[in-house]
C-alpha cells in the first residue's frame, strides 16, 4: 500500500465506482482499507508505548504521566475560622452564625486561604498521619478562574511553564517529550496518522495543542480545554493531591463531562482529587468515588458516592424516584425551598434533622479508604529519595524565558496593536488638520504651544489606558506563578520593559511621522528625531505609571478610574495651564514629577529654539527663545527633559517592584486548636458587620443559626465531591 499515490487511488475510485454516490462509497472503502493496512495502529499514549519509555528514569524529572502516584491521606478536625472585629480586635461571635462556603473549606485544606491580620485559623490538618507535614508532599490547586496569556498556544504555555517550574529538565528533546505526554494525558493533543486522500478527514481528532489560548477579544480554545490546560500546568510537579474549585462552572454539558473524565482518570492514576461542584448531571455524578454534602455550612453526609447516599437517606424515608438524577435528588433534599413560608419551615426542619442524624453517628472517623503501613512507608521512602526540584532557576534564565513570553504576547496581540495604530494615525490626522501648516505669525506661537501640549497629553493617556486595562489581569497570572516559585518580580518587570520597547515605540513614531509634516513644525530631520524621541520616552514613562496604578488596585475597573484621575493632576501642572513660577508652594513638587510637564518642556525647547517670528511692534515676540521665557522654559535644555523622564520611568518601575514584593501571595497559617473537645468547622460573624467583611473571606448571608460541624474526616486516594 505504501506505493500508492493520490493520483492512482483517484483512478481506481473512478474506474470501479463510476460517478456520483458510487465514487463516494468506493472512496470511503479505499480510505478505510488504507487506514487498516498502512496506519501504524491505534493512537496510544507515549507513556504506554514501550518505545517511548526511557531506560533510566530520573526521580527529579519524573513526569506525572509516568507510573502511579502514591495517594496521600488527608485528615482534618477541629478546624475553626474566625474573623476579628476591626475596631476592638475581638472575635465577632454573636447575633448569628454564617455558613462556611465549600470554596473556603477547599482553600483551608489546600493552604490557599488568603492571609489577613483579622483572620484566625486553627485546627489539625494531617497528611498520612503526620500533622504539619504538608511541605513533604506536592499539592496542586486548580482554581475556578482559568488565567493564561491569550496570544500563546497551548503547547507554548505548557512548555514555558515546564521550563520555569522544572529547570532540571534542560534537554529540549526531553522537555518536548514531557510536554507531549502531558498534553496527551489531558486530552489536549492526539497522536494521529492520516493516510492519503481527504476522505479520512472525518476520522481524525482535532488537536488544540497549537491553537492560541485566546480571551474575550480573540477566539481561542474552549472553556473545557482551558480547564484541562490549568490542570496540565498544575501537574508539572507530579502532585500527590489535586484540589479543584468548581471545575465545571461556566461549561456546557459536553465540556463539563470531558473535564470530569480527566479528573477521574487522574484519580485512577493514583492522585488524590478533591473538588467542589454544584448540581452535576447524572453521568458526572457517577464518576465520583466519595462525596461530602454540605448545606448551610453543616455536614449532612460524607462517605462513598453513587448508591450509598441514596441508601443512607432512604433510612429516613427519603427515597430517590426512578429515572431521576441522584445528584438532583440530593441537591433538592438538602436545599431550602423559599417558595413559601410553609416550605421554608418544612425544608429547614428536614435539613436540621438530617444534620442532627449524621452528627450522631458513632464512628469518630466518618469515612476512610484504608492505607496500609507499607503504603505509608513506601510513600515516605519515595519522597525522601526524590531529588528536590529547584523551582527558582537562575535569574538570567528566568529573564530570557519571560522575555520570550512577553514578546510573543505583545507582538501577536494583533487586535490591540491595530487599534493603537489606527488611533495614533487618526489622532495625528485630526491634530494636523486643526493645526494645518502653521506659519511664523504671532498667533502661531499660541497654536504651537497648544499643539505640543495636546501631543504630550494624547501620548501619555494612550499609553496609560492601554497598560491599566491589561496589567491587572496579567498581574493575577503573575501572582499565581510567583506563588509556585516559578520566578521573582525582578526578571518579570525587566523582561516586560524590554519586550514592549519595539511595540511601544512604534505608535509614537507613527503619530509623529503623520503630525510633524502636516503641522509644519520645525522642518529639520534632527528636530523631527528629537520630537519622536521625547514622545517615545513619555510613552514609556506613562506605561510605567500604568503598571504602578495596576499594582495598587485590585481590578481593571478601579485602575481605569485611578489612572486618568492621577494623570489629570499632572496635566494641570503640565506647564501650559499654570506657570511653574505661579504654582503655590505646597504644590511646587508636582511639576517636578509630572511627565506631562517634562514632555511639554522638551517639545517646546525642540520647537521654539532658533525660530524667528513675524513682528510689527516692539512688544511682539520676535524669537523662539523669548516665547520660552514666557513659560519659564528659557534656561532649560532638552537634556534636562531626557534625564527627568528617565528618572520618572525608573521611579514608577521601582514603585511597581516594591508593590509587587509587598503584595506577594500570603496564605493564612493553620494554628493548633485551643479546644479539642468538640470537633467543629465554623465561621462566626456579627450580622451587623456583613458589609465590612474583607473580600479575602468568601462568606455569604445568614441562612442558619447552626455552626458548621466538621467531625474528623479522612480523604484517601479518592475522587471527592463536596457541596452539591
Amino acid at each position: 500500500m505504501a506505493g500508492f499515490g493520490g493520483k492512482k487511488v483517484y483512478q481506481m475510485v473512478v474506474g470501479f465506482g463510476g460517478s456520483g454516490l458510487g465514487q463516494v462509497v468506493i472512496a470511503v472503502a479505499v480510505s478505510f482499507l488504507a487506514r487498516v493496512f498502512s496506519a501504524p495502529g491505534p493512537a496510544l499514549s507515549p507513556v504506554n508505548d514501550a518505545d517511548h519509555v526511557p531506560e533510566n528514569d530520573s526521580d527529579d524529572v519524573e513526569a506525572p504521566t509516568a507510573g502511579k502516584v502514591t495517594p496521600v491521606t488527608i485528615r482534618w478536625r477541629n478546624i475553626n475560622c474566625s474573623l476579628s472585629d476591626k475596631s476592638s480586635k475581638s472575635v465577632i461571635s454573636h447575633n448569628g452564625t454564617f455558613r462556611f462556603r465549600e470554596t473556603t473549606l477547599l482553600n483551608v485544606l489546600a493552604g490557599q486561604l488568603t492571609a489577613s491580620p483579622r483572620l484566625h485559623l486553627s485546627g489539625v490538618l494531617e497528611f498520612n498521619g503526620n500533622p504539619g507535614s504538608k511541605n513533604a508532599y506536592k499539592f496542586a490547586y486548580v482554581r475556578q478562574e482559568d488565567l493564561f496569556f491569550s496570544q500563546l498556544t497551548v503547547r507554548e504555555t505548557l512548555s514555558l511553564a515546564t521550563e520555569l517550574q522544572l529547570p532540571n529538565i534542560s534537554a529540549a528533546e526531553e522537555r518536548d517529550e514531557f510536554v507531549n505526554n502531558l498534553l496527551f494525558k489531558l486530552g489536549l493533543s492526539y497522536v494521529t496518522d492520516t493516510p492519503f486522500g481527504i476522505c479520512m478527514l472525518f476520522l481524525q481528532k482535532v488537536s488544540c495543542a497549537d491553537t492560541n489560548v485566546g480571551d474575550a477579544k480573540v477566539r481561542g480554545i474552549s472553556g473545557g480545554e482551558k480547564k484541562r490546560l490549568s490542570m496540565a500546568c498544575e501537574l508539572l510537579a507530579s502532585p500527590s493531591v489535586i484540589f479543584s474549585d468548581e471545575p465545571t462552572t461556566g461549561l456546557d454539558a459536553f465540556q463539563a463531562e470531558k473535564v470530569m473524565e480527566t479528573l477521574q482518570q487522574l484519580a485512577q492514576d493514583g492522585h488524590t482529587v478533591i473538588c467542589s461542584i454544584h448540581q452535576p448531571r447524572g453521568s458526572v455524578y457517577s464518576k465520583f468515588d466519595d462525596i461530602i454534602l454540605l448545606t448551610e455550612g453543616s455536614l449532612v453526609y460524607a462517605g462513598p458516592a453513587r448508591d450509598e447516599p441514596l441508601a443512607y437517606f432512604s433510612k429516613f424515608g427519603y427515597q430517590c424516584p426512578d429515572h431521576i438524577n441522584p445528584a438532583e435528588f440530593l441537591a433538592d433534599l438538602i436545599s431550602i425551598d423559599y417558595s413559601s413560608a410553609d416550605s421554608v419551615y418544612t425544608s429547614q426542619k428536614r435539613i436540621d434533622g438530617l444534620v442532627e442524624s449524621f452528627s450522631q453517628r458513632q464512628s469518630a472517623v466518618i469515612y476512610a479508604t484504608p492505607i496500609t503501613i507499607n503504603d505509608l512507608s513506601n510513600s515516605r521512602k519515595k519522597i525522601s529519595q526524590r531529588a528536590v526540584v529547584k523551582k527558582k532557576g537562575v535569574w538570567w534564565k528566568q529573564f530570557w524565558l519571560l522575555l520570550k513570553r512577553a514578546w510573543m504576547q505583545a507582538s501577536r496581540d494583533a487586535p490591540t496593536n491595530k487599534v493603537r495604530a489606527r488611533m495614533s494615525i487618526a489622532s495625528a490626522i485630526i491634530f494636523g488638520s486643526v493645526f494645518w501648516r502653521m506659519g511664523n505669525s504671532q498667533t502661531s506661537i499660541q497654536d504651537r504651544m497648544g499643539l505640543l501640549q495636546v501631543t504630550a497629553i494624547n501620548t501619555a493617556m494612550a499609553a496609560l489606558t492601554k497598560t491599566v486595562g491589561v496589567f491587572p489581569k496579567e498581574w493575577a497570572i503573575v501572582d499565581r506563578e510567583r506563588a509556585k516559585g516559578s520566578y521573582s518580580s525582578g526578571p518579570y518587570l525587566f523582561s516586560k520593559l524590554l519586550a514592549e520597547i519595539p511595540i511601544g515605540a512604534a505608535f509614537p513614531l507613527m503619530f509623529g511621522a503623520v503630525l510633524y509634516p502636516m503641522a509644519r513644525l520645525h522642518p529639520t530631520l534632527q528636530r523631527f528625531g528629537k520630537f519622536c524621541g521625547i514622545v517615545t520616552m513619555e510613552s514609556f514613562a506613562a506605561s510605567a505609571m500604568g503598571l504602578t496604578v495596576g499594582a495598587m488596585v485590585p481590578t481593571t475597573e478601579a485602575a481605569m478610574a485611578v489612572g486618568p484621575s492621577l494623570m489629570t493632576v499632572f496635566i494641570v501642572f503640565g506647564g501650559y495651564y499654570v506657570n511653574p513660577e505661579n504654582t503655590p508652594i505646597i504644590f511646587r513638587w508636582i511639576p517636578n514629577v509630572s511627565l506631562i510637564r517634562w514632555a511639554f518642556q522638551g517639545l517646546s525647547i525642540n520647537e521654539f529654539s532658533g525660530l524667528q517670528f513675524d513682528h510689527q511692534h516692539s512688544f511682539d515676540i520676535q524669537t523662539g527663545e523669548q516665547a520660552l521665557e514666557r513659560i519659564s522654559f528659557g534656561k532649560s535644555r532638552i537634556r534636562d527633559t531626557v534625564i527627568a523622564q528617565n528618572r520618572i520611568l525608573l521611579f514608577w518601575y521601582c514603585t511597581t517592584y516594591l508593590l509587587l514584593e509587598k503584595n506577594k501571595p500570603k496564605y493564612q497559617q493553620l494554628e493548633s486548636p485551643i479546644d479539642h473537645n468538640k470537633p467543629h468547622l465554623k465561621l462566626e460573624l456579627n450580622s451587623e458587620q456583613v458589609d465590612q467583611t474583607i473580600e479575602a473571606l468568601p462568606v455569604s448571608q445568614v441562612d442558619s443559626k447552626q455552626p458548621l460541624e466538621s467531625p474528623e474526616v479522612d480523604l484517601v486516594g479518592s475522587f471527592v465531591l463536596e457541596g452539591l
